[in-house]
């Protein structure tokens, strides 16, 4: 915490506006407009609400495919299939770890006219991946898709510029799923004000929270207030309770606003504070083989760092991921291998997938390193103790 939830927190209850909504709500907006550069914001109960709520105002329906990264975590993926929509993963390119935007165009190519698709070899291969193209090829293919979910891994942006150059020559909007990403920049403007829609996450984890809670971002007024109507259950406007549509329960208390006001204040310190531990790693590491880390490709690209990741090649190195891993374990330091992708996912098997190793290899030597702001240097001392002794420096 930065020190001024409370005082959020505390007018909340001093109000007795405890409820969903209210002054703080108003206020998190916009404020979170202000530190994004959004036009209009929606705060709501999660990012992935925000990501469904997106795919809804975009009339994604089943049957319907949507683009997404493969390389995250599976709340980028799971709306699509909420809506009964057909997920098409598509793999990173090695500079940010991000959607490869050649992979994009071959995914598009292949969705509108599978024969010409010059990939279909590069899909995925196993059993239930076949039968999944199938059931594509009947609902999906032959149709653009109806959106492309493009996700900022690790707070590193994705090449937008040439992401919407593909999205725009095909007339598919592109949403930018934020979550890990808030305060990082792309090109000079923040991330997830790049497209259509952007997402954000709060949860507990990320580099500002509100323990809960996320927001959907947006140029477009109309679709902004549309979003917080299904939000809020989609009530119609009659002094009785009426419904003329299925709405949901996605919008933000005012408490849970009231965190997030505070948190807002120390954002800019919070990003400056993990890109230092991201600058100590890289110095830790600078002599060690074999070790790189996910890096900005050129000035054009400003992460906020959120977790220092790096990859371990073996052969160079002497170790491996997991044996880092096990020792930190034992160490009693958290960290964790990079994310698995989607289309390796049991879950996702059957998907159709546009893969050309990048994340698979990302996945197998990857560890994302203890990476919280609060690490103090008690803490970096047992850190660089196990880093040490594993690489033997």
């Amino acid at each position: 915490m930065g020190g001024g939830e409370m005082k959020y927190v505390q007018e909340a209850f001093d109000s007795n506006w405890i409820a969903p909504l209210g002054p703080n709500v108003d206020g998190f907006e916009r404020e979170l407009c202000a530190a994004v550069g959004a036009k209009h914001v929606a705060a709501l109960s999660s990012g992935t609400a925000a990501i469904h709520l997106s795919l809804i105002l975009l009339g994604v329906r089943p049957g319907d495919s949507v683009i997404g990264t493969s390389f995250t975590f599976s709340a980028t993926v799971n709306p699509i299939a909420y809506l009964g929509a057909t997920p098409v993963l598509v793999d990173s390119e090695p500079g940010t770890w991000n959607m490869d935007p050649e992979l994009l165009e071959e995914a598009i190519i292949g969705l509108r006219s599978p024969s010409s698709a010059t990939s279909f070899a590069k899909l995925q291969r196993s059993e239930k991946a076949s039968e999944g193209r199938e059931g594509l090829k009947s609902e999906g293919q032959g149709k653009m898709p109806k959106a492309i979910i493009v996700a900022h891994l690790y707070g590193m942006p994705a090449r937008m510029k040439e992401i919407m150059e593909v999205a725009d020559r095909y007339g598919i909007p592109v949403v930018e799923d934020a979550a890990e990403a808030l305060g990082s920049e792309y090109m000079g403007r923040r991330v997830g004000c790049n497209s259509k829609f952007g997402i954000l996450s709060f949860n507990g984890n990320k580099i500002i929270t509100t323990s809960g809670g996320g927001a959907l971002i947006s140029d477009d007024a109309a679709l902004i207030e549309r979003a917080r109507f299904l939000a809020t259950q989609a009530r119609d406007p009659a002094p009785h309770y009426q419904h003329s549509e299925i709405g949901y329960n996605y919008r933000m208390s005012n408490v849970v606003a009231g965190v997030g006001r505070g948190q807002l204040e120390v954002l800019d310190l919070r990003v400056r504070q993990h890109r230092e531990i991201n600058a100590w790693y890289r110095e830790l590491l600078k002599d060690v083989p074999g070790v790189t880390f996910q890096s900005e490709p050129s000035p054009d690209f400003y992460s906020n760092f959120w977790l220092t990741c790096i990859v371990i090649d073996p052969a160079v190195a002497g170790t491996d991921r997991e044996k880092l891993r096990l020792a930190f374990e034992e160490a009693n330091i958290e960290s964790r291998p990079l994310w698995k992708p989607m289309h390796l996912q049991p879950v996702f098997a059957a998907c159709p997938a546009y893969v050309n190793g990048t994340s698979e290899k990302l996945f197998e030597n990857g560890l994302c390193l203890p990476s919280g702001s609060n690490i103090d240097e008690e803490g970096r001392r047992r850190i660089a103790e196990v880093i040490r002794k594993v690489f033997k420096v």
